[in-house]
């Protein structure tokens, strides 16, 4: 079992002292035994890094740090916002979790992904909640800026014939990769910069 510590802030200074050590105290208090970070102060070691919560968690170095994680290793975050902003991305760590047999707790939710607890059940069904309605009003804005288009005149599609390379080619992984996680295709269409239409249309093709 490794116990890691993820710091993240954002490009305005920030201090992360106060959280260094709230980390420290819970995984001396649960007992977690040593916190591996990758810079070391004493005997400690933690991972913190400076970068927008608005960078995908998997360009970052959140990202390569639960690629190595594995059963029953650990990961300590001062909050979930600190993991990203979006809550898909939340949801796919919380997945992620689950899939390789890691532990997530968050301190600031009093939250832990192993734990069958009332309060952890409602955490996570607010966030299902929460992404269920991102993917609604992403979907009702969708239909709206199409139906705006068709009204005014606009054809919608590629024209008839014409046969060529996609715009989304250059995420053919990205989206292969989110089909295979079962994520909506709602969301796919928004993190590929396309409607949810032309998403289908590409993956008839691939």
């Amino acid at each position: 079992m490794t116990v890691y510590a993820y710091l993240r802030v954002s490009t305005l200074e920030q201090d992360t002292e106060k959280n260094k050590l709230e980390i420290l105290k819970f995984a001396n208090d649960k007992r977690l035994g040593n916190v591996e970070f990758i810079e070391r102060l004493g005997n400690v070691e933690f991972i913190e890094e400076k970068v927008t919560g608005k960078l995908h968690f998997r360009k970052r170095e959140l990202g390569l740090l639960i690629e190595r994680m594995g059963i029953d290793d650990i990961l300590i975050v001062p909050e979930l916002s600190r993991l990203a902003r979006s809550i898909t991305q939340i949801l796919e760590i919380l997945n992620l979790s689950k899939e390789k047999g890691f532990v997530l707790y968050s301190l600031k939710e009093n939250f832990a992904s192993n734990d069958k607890s009332i309060t952890a059940v409602i955490t996570s069904t607010i966030f299902a909640l929460v992404a269920q309605l991102e993917r609604d009003l992403i979907s009702l804005r969708t239909k709206e800026a199409l139906q705006a288009k068709k009204a005014s005149g606009v054809k919608l599609g590629r024209p008839k014939g014409k046969k060529g390379k996609s715009k989304l080619d250059v995420y053919r992984e990205k989206i292969l990769y989110l089909v295979g996680l079962n994520v909506p295709k709602t969301v796919i269409a928004r993190e590929c910069d396309t409607t949810v239409g032309n998403l289908y249309n590409y993956l008839k093709t691939v």
